[in-house]
């Protein structure tokens, strides 16, 4: 945190600590008072209610791995190298970026599954934006001919996030040495068969 923190913001990236290990259904407001220095009382002064707090929290969470994993890869070129990148970054990102457990926006997919009511609605919605974002990555791929142009744009992006969920569970749960290897050799399989098909010219 820089020295130009608000109290506001150390909350948020307590908090965004705190459901990294155990995700929005296992947050503690006196936990995370207790980690912000403030009394529940203080804590109330800035967030009015859990719900509050559980929505700036999310969205603080979502901005925090926009500059970890979109902001470096929008530097790439446009095409296969920033879908690359993009990736590359998104895999094992939590890892990278010093918070102490796993992805807390997959967790909480599996967390909100099944709930119903205002967190699970703006949930689903950066989920579904993050997916139409995916989804125009993979057509700007394709407009720059790096992918063939019959390829299934939204079926791609459905694979994608199935290798990084599959990722996160085999490596923060299962603890699969082989995680980071295997994801990265799905989704080189899953570039390889959305290339452009090859035109071999043969002559006798």
């Amino acid at each position: 945190m820089g020295p130009n923190t608000t109290t506001r913001d150390r909350i948020l990236y307590q908090g965004l600590e705190l459901i990294s290990q155990a995700g929005l259904s296992g947050l503690s407001l006196g936990k995370l008072a207790q980690e912000a220095s403030l009394s529940k009382s203080g804590l109330f002064a800035h967030f009015h209610s859990k719900e509050q707090l559980e929505r700036e929290l999310l969205n603080y969470t979502v901005d925090f791995a926009q500059t970890k994993v979109v902001e470096p890869a929008m530097q790439f070129p446009e095409g296969l190298p920033r879908l690359e990148a993009l990736v590359n970054n998104w895999l094992g990102w939590t890892t990278r970026a010093g918070l102490p457990g796993g992805c807390p926006i997959a967790a909480a997919a599996f967390e909100l599954d099944d709930s119903e009511g205002p967190i699970r609605e703006e949930f689903l919605k950066k989920e579904k934006d993050w997916r139409e974002f995916l989804k125009h990555l993979v057509l700007q791929t394709m407009g720059k001919g790096h992918f063939r142009m019959d390829l299934d744009a939204d079926r791609f992006v459905w694979e994608l996030c199935g290798i990084y969920l599959v990722h996160h569970v085999s490596f923060r749960f299962v603890r699969d040495p082989n995680s980071d290897r295997y994801a990265k050799e799905a989704f080189q399989s899953l570039i390889k068969r959305s290339l452009p098909d090859l035109q071999i010219k043969t002559s006798f």
